[in-house]
């Protein structure tokens, strides 16, 4: 743990605690909702251990205290989560190694630490955000779930107190610097419009999933050939031809 603190600047490591401190104050709001809700302690515990997923989560939960079944809470908690398969492919490469510490890894795959992988340069950077943050959220919340749970009923309504509104507003924080490119900046927003445009008409977690189609209006990126350290002038790639 102590390399991974050492791997990472100062500035990134402010920005995960302050994830971890709106990751717990929303935690909390779950289990508390969940409990007073009427279901068992043991119900927000296990799913914040076992799915770790704080949209998906509140999204069954809702299913469940509305009336709805089992069976549809899952599939709603699955259409959530499937955003989180072109995530798995961005953090790819920070997971290498045996498979036990791939599925590991696969477990604390979220929004956040796939934005703080997206910020590093370098691998040896982005593997060390991607397990600090993952671990250290994955830590807080499971045990802010727990707390929130025992307090029961205590905390009111989180739309009233705003809580609800502190877990995107540390996400578009992290996405904010990213925008700066012009590439990014398109995609952004046409994922955001496609977004938009269809969450009258679709269930919830599909309007995200459809966003990503925003990424065909991006572009390809430049692939600028790379030069050699020894002055010569010619690029790795003429190099090649000359061979």
């Amino acid at each position: 743990m102590r390399s991974l603190l050492r791997t990472l600047e100062h500035a990134t490591l402010r920005d995960i605690a302050l994830v971890c401190l709106a990751d717990a104050l929303v935690g909390a709001s779950f289990g508390a909702i969940s409990v007073s809700g009427g279901l068992p302690l043991w119900v927000p515990v296990a799913m914040s251990l076992l799915v770790f997923a704080g949209g998906s989560q509140f999204a069954a939960v809702g299913v469940v205290l509305s009336g709805g079944g089992a069976l549809a809470a899952v599939a709603t908690g699955l259409v959530l989560n499937a955003r989180l398969l072109p995530f798995g492919f961005t953090v790819a490469d920070v997971l290498d190694g045996p498979w036990w510490r791939r599925l590991l890894g696969a477990q604390l795959i979220t929004d956040e630490t796939a934005a703080f992988v997206l910020q590093q340069e370098g691998r040896r950077r982005r593997r060390a955000a991607f397990w600090l943050c993952g671990i250290a959220l994955f830590t807080v919340w499971n045990v802010s779930v727990l707390l929130g749970a025992a307090a029961g009923g205590l905390i009111g309504d989180t739309d009233a107190l705003g809580l609800d509104a502190a877990f995107p507003a540390v996400l578009l924080a992290l996405v904010l610097p990213s925008l700066t490119d012009r590439r990014m900046r398109t995609a952004a927003v046409a994922g955001a419009v496609v977004a938009v445009a269809a969450t009258p008409y679709l269930p919830a977690g599909l309007p995200v999933l459809l966003s990503l189609v925003g990424l065909l209006f991006a572009g390809r990126p430049r692939v600028e050939a790379e030069r050699p350290t020894g002055g010569e002038g010619v690029s790795s790639v003429e190099k090649e031809g000359v061979r």
